[in-house]
């Protein structure tokens, strides 16, 4: 049955509430390709045909069952109207309001989410997904990220990271404004084609349930629309620490999404991650070091602990933690990939 449905029918199963016959491999590797085309981060992420070309050349080694199609951590705060500071060409650029203000309180004169859609580099996304779906047909997935409200949010607040920041940290305003932008931006991406969204919190507040309640319900018009589309909405949780602190609360309601937490590092047993008792749909996502080639030996045991992860847990999709960096083992995670395929 594996070798019969396609990666768009399996998606479709679980869009009808079917779990896939094995999990749907989709690492996020996009950035990679500023290295693969020679090119700086910078002049790359503006850029759609070496964007295009470089996906289309990283799949061929990879095999995954989606392309990365556009993941930018910095996307929607630019398109709001910060400004990215490069220290160095070939690092993650820092962000820069217009006008300083104290942490916690929002920039003024900031785009609204409508127009925060048609900013270049969200049109060079989406000029990107309408491309490979044109050359790649319906195979494999096209997938795409956007900031979650907490991750937004606290962009836009300009708060420092720490593992698990008070939700009282957060304002309403900034929080409403996060969500709006989410929901004009993905709705572009899925309407040039991508049928995969993952929605990236990188870190979260301690929650209550009221506070969960509320953070889903300023989620639900981006889920309803990207499923109006025929699209798979994923929240992704890339910070292990900051998930398990609000674990309970999360798993706690029902999702009209797929759930994937990362994995520790260190996690030997589906247990790290205490999935659902009931065994909702839930996906898992990969943490990058051991997937780096300085550490042959955590990658040996880390693939080791994956299997023993994926017979208990059964995850219906296996991603990455965040877009990987660009010194990952591809061949290690190709080598992975066809193991899940398998």
């Amino acid at each position: 049955m594996n070798g019969i449905l396609t990666p768009r029918q399996m998606l479709n199963g679980l869009l009808q509430g079917t779990p896939p016959p094995r999990s749907l491999f989709l690492p996020i590797v996009f950035s990679l390709g500023a290295k693969v085309e020679n090119l700086s981060l910078r002049a790359f992420l503006c850029n759609a045909t070496k964007i295009t070309n470089s996906l289309r050349q990283i799949r061929t080694h990879l095999r995954a069952d989606g392309i990365a199609c556009y993941f930018d951590p910095h996307l929607e705060a630019e398109a709001l109207g910060a400004t990215l500071q490069y220290a160095a060409e070939d690092h993650r650029p820092t962000l820069q309001w217009p006008h300083v203000t104290e942490a916690g309180e929002l920039p003024e004169s900031l785009h609204s989410p409508e127009d925060a859609a048609q900013s270049p580099r969200v049109t060079v996304a989406v000029e990107v997904m309408q491309r490979l779906k044109s050359l790649m047909r319906d195979e494999p997935l096209l997938c795409a990220g956007v900031s979650g409200p907490f991750t937004l949010a606290a962009q836009l607040l300009a708060l420092p990271r720490t593992e698990a920041p008070a939700r009282e940290d957060f304002s309403d305003v900034a929080l409403e404004l996060a969500a709006s932008t989410i929901t004009q931006v993905a709705t572009k991406f899925v309407a040039a084609g991508a049928s995969v969204i993952f929605i990236q919190e990188n870190i979260l507040p301690v929650l209550s349930a009221e506070h969960c309640d509320a953070w889903a319900q300023s989620l639900a018009p981006a889920f309803n629309i990207i499923r109006f589309y025929e699209g798979l909405p994923i929240l992704l949780f890339t910070d292990p620490i900051s998930f398990a602190a609000s674990r309970e609360v999360i798993y706690a309601r029902d999702w009209d999404c797929i759930l994937c937490p990362a994995l520790p590092v260190s996690a030997s047993s589906a247990a790290e991650i205490a999935p659902p008792p009931a065994r909702a749909n839930i996906g898992i996502a990969l943490p990058t070091a051991p997937l780096q080639p300085a550490a042959p030996s955590r990658a040996e045991n880390f693939t080791q602990s994956l299997h023993t992860i994926m017979v208990e847990l059964r995850p219906v999709l296996v991603t990455t933690a965040g877009d990987v960096p660009s010194p990952t083992d591809i061949k290690l995670l190709a080598k992975i990939g066809e193991a899940i395929r398998s």
